[in-house]
C-alpha cells in the first residue's frame, strides 16, 4: 500500500522535491502524489484544510496518521531508496523539534529558492 503525498503544486520548491521523492523511491508504488487544490485532494481528504497544506507538505500514511511538515520527513526518507538511514537520526533526543523547526522556517521562505 502507497503513502499519498499532498503538496503545494505551485511552489517551485515543493515540485522539485516530489520529483526527488519520485525518483528515489524504493518502489514505483511508494507514494502517490497529490496537489493540494486539486479536486482529488478535496474530494478523498476532505478534512485536510486547503491553506494548511499550503503552507507545509502531508503525509497521509496507509491505515495510519496524517503527518505534516517536519513530521512527515522520516516517514518519506523510509521510502527513499538510499535515504532509509537517514530516517533514524529522527530518533535522537530533540530531532523531531529541531527538524519541525528547521522545516517550518524553510516552508515560510520557500518560495523565495523556486
Amino acid at each position: 500500500m502507497h503513502a499519498v503525498l499532498i503538496y503545494d503544486a505551485d511552489c517551485p520548491v515543493c515540485r522539485k522535491t516530489v520529483e526527488w521523492v519520485r525518483r528515489n523511491a524504493l518502489d514505483p508504488g511508494a507514494f502517490e502524489f497529490l496537489p493540494c487544490g486539486s479536486a482529488e485532494t478535496r474530494r478523498r481528504f476532505p478534512a485536510i484544510e486547503e491553506a494548511d497544506c499550503l503552507a507545509v507538505i502531508h503525509l497521509l500514511l496507509p491505515g495510519g496518521p496524517t503527518l505534516a511538515g517536519g513530521r512527515a520527513l522520516p516517514e518519506i526518507l523510509r521510502r527513499l531508496r538510499g535515504y532509509r538511514h537517514f530516517a533514524g537520526l529522527f530518533r535522537l533526543p530533540g530531532a523531531d523539534s529541531v527538524a519541525r523547526f528547521l522545516y517550518g522556517e524553510f516552508a515560510r521562505r520557500r518560495r523565495r529558492f523556486g
